[in-house]
């Protein structure tokens, strides 16, 4: 049982501030099981009680997980002074749920992209030990081919020395291929490529674990995630074997 202040419990949630929330509670417009609570330090049980605010029901979940449709020329961090980030596409009552991406995305690479405020979850889809994979569509210079697909089954190891695990690369023709990875190192996706003398022009993530970015929506777009989806982030594979 998870008792908490009814104010802070819809803090957490993104309602509002906790001055503005005093004032909606109090004006009646938050049922706790049906019945109207106006004391905004109310002792409620947040993980089984039914919570309305004009009549909508909300989420009474503290840990939330959304996914993002990261456009080119967005920084994948909670702040920056000068540059904007994934959080700033999102509408104000969601940037105060405390959301950070899990993994990153580079600033020129668009795609899908997870942001949470679960830290556990977070380190089990990052972690390579849960093999969690993460599928990309590279644009390069030249045409992949079937010796690079080898090299890329085998693990690289890049200039400087850096060693990545065994990975998955399919060419499709017209300097386009896929690519599955195990892991997240620094610019890796491009590092490999460019190992292989294919300097990556455009890279965009489709998926993680089996959830799929839907591309017929667009950059910004973004969808809270449910339990089904969830189960989609964690499924992990054996490369190659799809």
């Amino acid at each position: 049982m998870a008792v908490k202040r009814l104010d802070r419990l819809l803090s957490e949630l993104g309602v509002a501030s906790r001055s503005e929330l005093r004032q909606i509670i109090r004006s009646g417009r938050v049922t706790v099981d049906g019945t109207a609570v106006t004391a905004p330090d109310a002792k409620i049980d947040a993980d089984s009680c039914v919570l309305c605010l004009d009549g909508c029901v909300l989420c009474s979940r503290r840990l939330r997980y959304f996914v993002i449709d990261k456009p080119e020329g967005v920084l994948s961090a909670t702040e920056d002074r000068r540059q904007n980030t994934v959080i700033d596409l999102l509408p104000p009552e969601l940037r105060r749920l405390q959301l950070f991406p899990v993994g990153r995305l580079d600033k020129d690479t668009e795609g899908l992209l997870i942001l949470t405020n679960d830290g556990d979850f977070a380190h089990r889809v990052i972690s390579p030990k849960s093999g969690i994979e993460k599928l990309y569509l590279a644009g390069v210079d030249g045409e992949p081919d079937a010796s690079d697909a080898e090299a890329f089954s085998e693990g690289l190891i890049l200039g400087d020395g850096t060693r990545c695990m065994p990975a998955k690369l399919e060419p499709l023709g017209g300097g386009s291929c896929l690519v599955t990875v195990m892991e997240g190192k620094y610019h890796q996706v491009k590092r490999m490529l460019a190992s292989r003398g294919k300097p990556v022009r455009h890279l965009r993530r489709l998926a993680v674990g089996a959830l799929r970015i839907d591309d017929s929506t667009g950059p910004g777009w973004y969808r809270e995630l449910d339990e089904n989806d969830l189960c989609k982030v964690l499924e992990s594979k054996t490369l190659g074997n799809r």
